[in-house]
């Protein structure tokens, strides 16, 4: 048996993964969030309420699973806050069930600010972020001058630690965008506040996640955005602040022989919200079908989406960049009542397949689609495989063809028995 599982998106986010985690949970006892942000967005409807989770995993729901928030997460405690109190109103008290590394980075105020005021500049390029600091904490990161969540039980170095990072941030706002400074008590004083609210949920995530290990416990790692936003191997510079591939040893604290088993998620098409190339984009009538079909708005952001149809070039990499083992398909039925459904399967283009990989420069590619027969009959609500139109599944086998792995669940609509299981993880 598995025990230990990733699941990741595999397209530019908004795959569908809380749904997927939907699916998982009566089987898990754990559930880790490695990194990102509070720009990750993971929709599920509860006791018939829609509830956005965007820091904590979103398996928080399920009462029989405890929840972590790993060590590579940067996370915003006023929007952890928010995001708690919200999840409270609906589950109850979640306080035992859930833990924080004291070793997270944390959002302060100053990177919010930084962050939409380069989006606003016209002198800098714009990556189309969500404006809530995540790339700017990052940046603190790696230079080594993070506030963590231990920083915050020290008050001394706390006060120190921030009087450094405004001396730095303030001469930023002041000098390169005429903005007021900020006032170093005031973040003192919000900082040993949030410090009192968050210490119940403070944990050593390493040593929980050894024991659950030790004993046996199904534990899943929940990757946020998608592997073509990942910072390394994503659609660079129109990409997120951290790995998604290849992040969970160090975001969570485990061993990279550890992970068991890897099920990546994407949708029957393309999606991306902001900035970046986008090979598939559809710019007509088809592009708005699916965007309105799909209810394609962002989750975090509230964007509408970019739509296309699937790019099975970029999926096949992914898949082998970040060892999927099997392939959650969702949103199939968005595609019901088609004529003809198509797929990239390659790029039009002078460079050869690796070097668009290892640049993942797609903005002068020009796909190259297989065009297949649409279905019938609709795979909306269906729950058995064997029910599928024989064009829909000519689809879904095509996808394992380009893919080189098995599609193991299909979600056919958003409520959770909406899905087709084909095999149990």
């Amino acid at each position: 048996m598995n025990r230990n599982i990733s699941l990741l998106g595999l397209q530019w986010g908004d795959e569908g993964k809380g749904k997927v985690v939907d699916n998982l949970a009566k089987d898990l006892d754990a559930a880790v969030r490695y990194q990102g942000g509070h720009n990750a967005g993971h929709t599920l409807i509860v006791n018939g309420k829609k509830i956005v989770f965007h820091l904590l995993p979103s398996a928080i729901c399920h009462e029989n699973i405890k929840c972590f928030i790993g060590r590579g997460v940067v996370v915003s405690l006023e929007a952890l806050f928010a995001e708690i109190d919200e999840a409270q109103e609906v589950l109850g008290n979640i306080e035992n069930r859930l833990r924080i590394s004291s070793a997270c980075s944390l959002i302060q105020p100053y990177h919010i600010l930084l962050d939409q005021l380069r989006e606003k500049s016209n002198n800098l390029t714009k990556i189309g972020t969500t404006g809530r600091g995540i790339g700017t904490s990052y940046e603190d990161k790696v230079g080594r001058r993070s506030i963590r969540v231990a920083d915050l039980y020290n008050e001394e170095k706390l006060k120190d630690k921030l009087t450094q990072s405004l001396e730095f941030y303030n001469s930023v706002f002041e000098h390169s965008f005429s903005s007021p400074k900020i006032d170093i008590n005031e973040l003192f004083d919000l900082n040993l506040e949030q410090a009192d609210k968050l210490k119940p949920y403070v944990g050593n995530v390493i040593e929980e996640l050894r024991e659950l290990q030790n004993n046996d416990k199904k534990i899943l790692y929940e990757g946020a955005q998608g592997a073509l936003l990942d910072i390394s191997l994503g659609t660079y510079p129109f990409v997120t602040s951290s790995n998604l591939i290849g992040g969970i040893p160090s975001g969570a604290g485990i061993s990279p022989s550890d992970i068991d088993y890897t099920i990546g998620i994407t949708k029957a098409y393309t999606t991306r919200v902001g900035e970046g190339p986008f090979p598939t984009e559809l710019f007509d009538e088809m592009g708005s079908y699916l965007a309105e079909t799909g209810g394609e708005v962002g989750a975090t952001t509230g964007r509408p989406r970019r739509c296309g149809w699937l790019d099975g070039f970029l999926l096949k990499n992914m898949v082998k960049l970040s060892g999927v083992d099997g392939l959650c398909l969702t949103k199939i039925d968005v595609l019901d009542n088609l004529q003809k459904i198509k797929i990239a399967d390659d790029y039009k283009n002078c460079q050869s397949q690796e070097e668009i990989i290892e640049t993942m420069d797609l903005e002068e590619v020009t796909p190259s689609y297989l065009e297949l027969d649409g279905w019938l009959e609709p795979t909306a609500g269906k729950t058995s495989y064997d029910d599928l139109d024989d064009n829909a599944k000519a689809f879904v086998e095509k996808i394992e063809e380009i893919s080189g792995v098995p599609v193991i669940m299909i979600s056919t609509g958003p409520k959770r028995e909406d899905t087709i299981i084909r095999k149990n993880i």
